[in-house]
């Protein structure tokens, strides 16, 4: 899809992942390094343990595909001149970004920094683990009688970066591909990590209760729903929740569980449908919640993994299991989709092309050695970018402004990647039911704590500036919509298992024969195919399958996962970045493409380090609380407050001398650390740590986040009108485009709030044929 682009990457394992995606999409990826190698090369785990710069599992984990030139500034400039894009973490410190666009006016730099390139904490040092800190999701994540945790194994902070400067890098291209201008782009870790707390960082703008941590579990009010429960051989993740869509899922595990003796008639026989709205009207008790808990766990001890989810599949529950990354090496699912790829060279098999796709990502070879194709590369200093003349003058509108997409997304995931791309420009018209409401509309947090399905924030920030359209597409003229807005497409995305839109006859196949240049991405949490290609779910349960929760959480515990939906929070990068690749793609040859995303096997990409371990070492990742292969000092620690806390990286020996003349101390261990931070305020001995040179930052909540001048700095949280709030908040872009900044114009509107709007300014109908569809109820 990205053939024609040649991408340097400059970047080590902060944003490797980046080129890697880039070059899957069939881009060329030039790796410029120092002489001795990337830093990446020099991180563990090694194959078969052997320390040498050819053998880091994590350079060959997101390197596979990419050419490697030795080189400097020098060699960079000389080679941006013939460059499309450049990828830069700060690997190369003397190097002038601004320089090369001079020089190159049609080139996109791309650079990932912790807190943004401007701003009060733009020079301030991070790690992975203080990224977590500022970006909220450490704080949410972990037991409550215990400090919180990072997700384990593979740092995840920088990662989520890396995922946004590769949908940036897409967005940017394909403007260009019009204006055939440049331009920066400047990616905020620290802001992309905030995806993670799935709006719960907006509780204190929107008046709402705080969100905390519970353990294997999720606080709802005063009660905490368990998610995690013991198996014979492990754990799994179940939802076990309420409401018309999910409560007919716990009340066939209840009668499961009365069957094999663990509850009583009673137990079983609770309203499970309308169940918390029982316990708030004082008509149930929260014991009978803990009691059915109790039960649960007492009965999946008693069955293996695989038979839990045998009678999953059986009975249509909610259940997934705790996957160990032996688990996912050996899945007969990822095996049956051809997941992993050989590579014959090294011999072994690695994470593959995080989609599928009737135009088919790259399959790609092994990672290079150190400075192989320095001579090719340097040799070919005349190629020229591929980039059109440049218009007159430079354009300053919304990079996607012209796409039209059509939305059948639901939830979190899929939803989230079309608001970034109404952010961007696109327009977008998403159907709805007021039948079957989406069931984000009843989570919160609810603005001013009043729950209703128009005012909650989470569906406000996930599907701002979107149009929504109301059909009953149970009704036959509620199709002839749907086709005309097929023929007004360039996208249709989808999110529902799979066989929904063939059901309705809006399957690929169908929608490619009635228009062959459309583009379509369809998204679910296995994929389209292979054997639990019909798994319903959410991103909870492909967390666990995916092996974020055996990871995260304390040696001597079960683990606890991370906060909420994890794949949800990485889906919608890839999901744009596809996209856009195959707009891309498509504006240059006229061939549309369909697109099948998988949660699970896109966000297997940010453990890949820990999945080579596992195949070339035979080593299972283990949850290791907040310890570190690399930082000796690498914690978080308590400080004056209740339930506060602080993350502190001492990055290199010298941090560490430092630390250790501040505590007065030369042994340093977490006791230490803790007993010296316990007495202290957070801010004041944030600002000491930072202005001696060690990495710290508070662990934030919503509160923090809100009077974050960073994040006020990057205008992170949004004000924005909304029909039924009047206003609400929306979390803004991860990244800024200099040239062609994006913008959110208001909440997630109300159910068929843009009907008529879209029916008469959209599709051209007349007033009487509005009323017709009225009339036949196929308009909400």
């Amino acid at each position: 899809m990205l053939s024609p682009y040649r991408i340097l990457d400059l970047t080590d394992e902060r944003s490797n992942l980046t080129g890697l995606l880039l070059a899957q999409l069939g881009a060329e990826v030039v790796a410029i390094e120092p002489p001795g190698g990337t830093h990446s090369r020099h991180v563990g785990p090694f194959a078969h343990d052997e320390e040498d710069i050819e053998k880091s599992l994590t350079h060959w984990a997101w390197n596979r595909g990419k050419k490697s030139v030795i080189g400097g500034v020098e060699e960079i400039e000389r080679l941006a001149a013939t460059a499309d894009v450049v990828l830069d973490c700060g690997a190369f410190e003397e190097l002038d970004l601004e320089k090369l666009r001079e020089d190159n006016p049609s080139l996109l730099t791309v650079s990932l920094s912790p807190f943004g390139a401007t701003g009060p904490k733009s020079d301030w040092l991070a790690t992975d683990l203080t990224l977590l800190a500022a970006g909220g999701q450490l704080g949410l994540t972990g037991d409550p009688d215990r400090a919180p945790v990072q997700v384990g194994a593979v740092p995840q902070g920088w990662l989520h970066g890396a995922l946004e400067a590769a949908e940036a890098t897409t967005i940017a291209l394909f403007e260009r591909s019009v204006s055939g201008w440049g331009q920066h782009i400047d990616v905020s870790a620290q802001q992309a990590v905030t995806q993670c707390t799935q709006t719960m960082l907006m509780t204190s703008a929107v008046g709402a209760p705080p969100m905390a941590r519970a353990g294997g579990g999720i606080k709802a009010g005063e009660y905490v729903i368990r998610t995690v429960y013991p198996a014979k051989d492990g754990f799994v993740s179940i939802t076990f929740m309420f409401g018309e869509m999910l409560g007919p899922y716990s009340q066939r595990l209840m009668n499961w569980v009365h069957e094999e003796g663990f509850c009583d008639e009673a137990t079983r026989d609770l309203n499970w449908i309308d169940f918390f709205m029982m316990i708030f009207s004082g008509q149930a008790d929260a014991e009978d919640l803990y009691r059915a808990q109790d039960a649960i766990a007492a009965f999946t001890a008693t069955r293996t993994k695989a038979e839990l989810m045998a009678g999953n599949s059986e009975r249509r529950l909610l259940i997934a299991p705790v996957a160990t990354t032996k688990d996912i090496v050996e899945s007969e699912h990822l095996a049956a989709r051809e997941f992993f790829e050989e590579v014959p060279q090294l011999g072994h098999k690695f994470p593959g092309r995080f989609a599928k796709g009737s135009v088919e990502l790259k399959n790609l070879g092994p990672p290079p050695k150190l400075g192989e194709h320095t001579q090719e590369i340097l040799e070919r200093s005349g190629r020229k970018p591929s980039s059109p003349v440049p218009v007159e003058p430079s354009p300053t509108n919304r990079p996607l402004e012209g796409v039209k997409v059509l939305d059948f997304t639901w939830a979190i995931a899929a939803p989230m990647a079309t608001r970034n791309l109404a952010d961007h420009g696109a327009t977008v018209v998403r159907i709805e039911s007021e039948g079957r409401i989406d069931v984000i509309r009843n989570a919160g947090p609810f603005v001013n704590d009043e729950t209703h399905p128009d005012n909650t924030a989470q569906y406000h920030s996930a599907n701002a500036g979107k149009h929504l359209i109301s059909l009953d597409l149970s009704v036959e003229e509620a199709h002839t919509v749907v086709w005309d807005l097929i023929d007004w497409a360039d996208v249709v995305i989808e999110a529902f298992t799979p066989k929904a839109m063939a059901n309705w006859g809006l399957d690929y196949a169908s929608i490619k024969q009635h228009k062959p240049e459309i583009v379509m991405l369809s998204s679910c949490l296995m994929g389209q195919t292979g054997p639990m290609n019909m798994y319903p779910g959410f991103g909870n349960l492909a967390g666990a399958l995916s092996g974020f929760y055996e990871i995260t959480g304390w040696p001597d515990r079960p683990p606890t996962g991370p906060f909420l939906a994890y794949t949800d929070y990485t889906a919608p990068r890839f999901t744009v970045t596809a996209l856009v690749a195959a707009l891309d793609h498509q504006r240059r040859t006229g061939e549309g493409s369909y697109i099948d995303l998988s949660q699970h096997e896109s966000a297997l990409h940010l453990l890949g380090p820990a999945l080579l371990d596992q195949e070339v070492n035979g080593r299972t990742a283990q949850r290791s609380a907040n310890s570190s292969e690399r930082y000796s000092v690498h914690g978080v620690y308590p400080v004056q407050g209740d339930d506060r806390w602080i993350a502190i990286v001492c990055q290199d020996s010298e941090a560490e001398k430092t630390l250790s003349e501040l505590i007065g101390n030369e042994y340093l261990d977490d006791s230490i650390i803790g007993n010296w931070t316990a007495s202290q305020d957070r801010f004041e001995l944030q600002e000491l740590l930072q202005t001696h040179g060690v990495a710290a930052h508070v662990v934030s909540d919503s509160s923090d986040a809100i009077s974050d001048p960073q994040l006020a700095h990057r205008n992170h949280f949004r004000r924005v009108p909304q029909t039924y709030a009047g206003e609400t908040f929306v979390e803004g872009s991860h990244y800024q485009l200099s040239r062609t900044p994006s913008t959110a114009l208001w909440g997630g509107p109300p159910i068929g709030e843009h009907t008529f709007e879209v029916l008469s300014d959209m599709l051209g109908y007349d007033g009487d044929r509005i009323a017709d569809l009225a009339a036949v109820e196929a308009l909400y």
